[in-house]
């Protein structure tokens, strides 16, 4: 996929920052992100701005800012039109992965959503989904911002210290990224499960539970 947006290493200053954002933007509002690399645009405008063809902060705010926007797009389009996409051919091509993203959304919910910026294919679907779940919309946001200024700074600074290496970068940090992501969705688990485990032992020996004095 990086081939087909390597041009824009030969493009300067504002086209740079439309491109690479417009594909980041089209990857999670439209629902395409299975054809749309918006994280190998991201990457080569941190290249880019290696090159001196773009800035390093504005590439970053353009990225970052068209992930969170991207996203709520994507809600807004599963709150609305859900149901009847779900239905179509296109999604039902994909219809494990949609599973596997529903099935992660119901369990986890907002975190589902930070984690699942930083997985290609989930990146696509999260959002739309908790659309179609009607996950309370303040509640996503949250999650979305953290999410998009997590990915956005990473990913471009990725590029900017590959340089002309990005390509073998590039390989490697989407395994390495789903990794870091688990083991961060598995700690939470372990210390989400610790407190429920202490909060039912201090009822269950009597504790301050708001009861009578």
């Amino acid at each position: 996929m990086s081939s087909l947006l390597d041009p824009l290493l030969n493009l300067h200053g504002l086209a740079v920052y439309l491109l690479v954002a417009a594909v980041v933007f089209t990857e999670d509002a439209l629902f395409v992100g299975f054809v749309v690399p918006g994280e190998t645009a991201a990457v080569l405008g941190g290249v880019a701005a290696s090159r001196g063809h773009a800035s390093l902060a504005l590439i970053t705010v353009a990225v970052v800012a068209a992930a969170i926007t991207g996203d709520s797009v994507g809600y807004q389009i599963g709150a609305h039109y859900g149901p009847r996409l779900l239905s179509t051919r296109l999604v039902g091509r994909h219809q494990g992965r949609v599973d596997a993203a529903r099935a992660l959304l119901a369990r986890r919910g907002g975190p589902a959503v930070f984690g699942g910026r930083f997985v290609a294919y989930l990146r696509a679907l999260v959002p739309f989904l908790a659309g179609v779940a009607r996950l309370p919309y303040r509640r996503f946001l949250v999650y979305n911002a953290a999410g998009g200024l997590a990915w956005g700074v990473g990913v471009v600074l990725l590029g900017y210290l590959a340089g002309d290496s990005y390509t073998v970068i590039e390989r490697a940090f989407g395994r390495a990224v789903a990794l870091v992501v688990v083991a961060l969705v598995l700690i939470g688990l372990v210390a989400w499960w610790v407190r429920r485990h202490r909060r039912a032992h201090r009822s269950d020996q009597g504790g301050p539970t708001g009861g009578a004095a």
